[in-house]
């Protein structure tokens, strides 16, 4: 009988990523619910010293497999660890990052073992009655949020979105079990050749990791409108990010978006600027510790939401901001 709740965690080069710790707590959540354990698969190589840290975050075992051939990412040796493990172990609910590494992994391996596997999703629930996983995910470019279960198949499979979950408390009194784990694994198992690793290093913060973000929807105006939002946010130590339809329109990258469609954030200050505040867009940074909306509309649902709103013109008020911040500071150091 399927039981307890896989974790694949997702470590580069060593360092476990901020996602698999968000979806430890998660499953230690949903755990409970069911009375299950849960279970962190480890896979690289070299890794195994890394257990410790997962049980402090909430695994209750890790499973690791660990062979030369892992030492990077590539799909065919990965999928036929994972794939392993979940023949081996037959769990209940297996749970992915969906980063670029989880949505290339999962879908493969949920095709191996002959399951369901629902993508992206930004809210995970135990349906009180049937015990099965409600798996919650936006549809229709964003404009219904669609509850999907899996009645029939096993194990129940879902990547779930980095930042929608929040991360747990480390507790480094917690112990579990480690195993190491045979998946078969050889070399020939590599069925492409890696020639070289290019590493970029960004200049700019990922935007679910900054702890203040300027951002700006359709009242900025066009691609222009973002230079007042970015001095702002220079000022402030903080990045700037956009509402989608500023995305679609070109004016911003498409890893600057918040919202259902994109990226979900929880910084300390959140400063919408020409923000309507849709529902989806919400939907991705409602978690944010104090909101500043600044729109011509003082009925627009985001003033709503938002801690404070401010009425006006915001190619008017942001630069006024700036300024008003700066000469602060200047005092201050004084």
């Amino acid at each position: 009988m399927s039981k307890d709740i896989f974790v694949a965690i997702e470590q580069r080069a060593g360092m476990v990523q901020k996602v698999s710790i968000e979806l430890l707590g998660e499953a230690r959540r949903l755990a409970a619910e069911l009375n299950e354990q849960v279970v962190a698969v480890l896979m690289g190589s070299g890794v195994a010293g890394l257990s410790d840290m997962l049980c402090h975050y909430g695994a209750d075992k890790v499973l690791v497999v660990d062979h030369p051939v892992l030492e990077h990412y590539t799909t065919e040796p990965y999928a036929k660890a994972m794939t392993h493990v979940i023949h081996t172990y037959d769990p209940d609910i297996v749970l992915f990052g969906a980063t670029s590494i989880g949505r290339d992994l999962a879908p493969r391996v949920a095709g191996r073992v002959h399951t369901g596997l629902t993508a992206d999703c930004t809210s995970l629930a135990i349906e009180e009655e049937s015990k099965l996983l409600l798996m919650t995910r936006p549809a229709f470019g964003g404009n219904i949020m669609a509850t999907i279960v899996c009645k029939d198949y096993r194990p129940q499979m879902a990547t779930v979105r980095p930042g929608v979950m929040p991360l747990p408390e480390k507790d480094e009194s917690r112990t579990g079990e480690v195993e190491l784990v045979d998946a078969g694994l050889s070399m020939s198992d590599m069925n492409v050749e890696i020639l070289e690793i290019n590493r970029n290093e960004k200049k700019s913060v990922d935007i679910t990791e900054a702890k203040i973000l300027v951002s700006g929807g359709r009242g900025v105006g066009g691609p222009e409108g973002y230079q007042p939002l970015r001095e702002l946010a220079d000022v402030l130590g903080g990045e700037v990010s956009a509402s989608r339809v500023a995305v679609d329109s070109g004016w911003i990258e498409k890893d600057r978006q918040v919202g259902q469609t994109g990226k979900t954030v929880r910084p300390n200050l959140y400063i919408a600027c020409g923000i309507s505040g849709a529902i989806q867009h919400q939907a991705g940074m409602e978690g944010s510790e104090y909101i500043v909306a600044i729109n011509l509309d003082e009925g627009a649902p985001m003033m709503k939401l938002a801690d404070l709103g401010v009425v006006g013109d915001l190619s008017v008020i942001v630069p006024k901001l700036t300024e008003a911040i700066k000469a602060y500071r200047a005092k201050q150091a004084v």
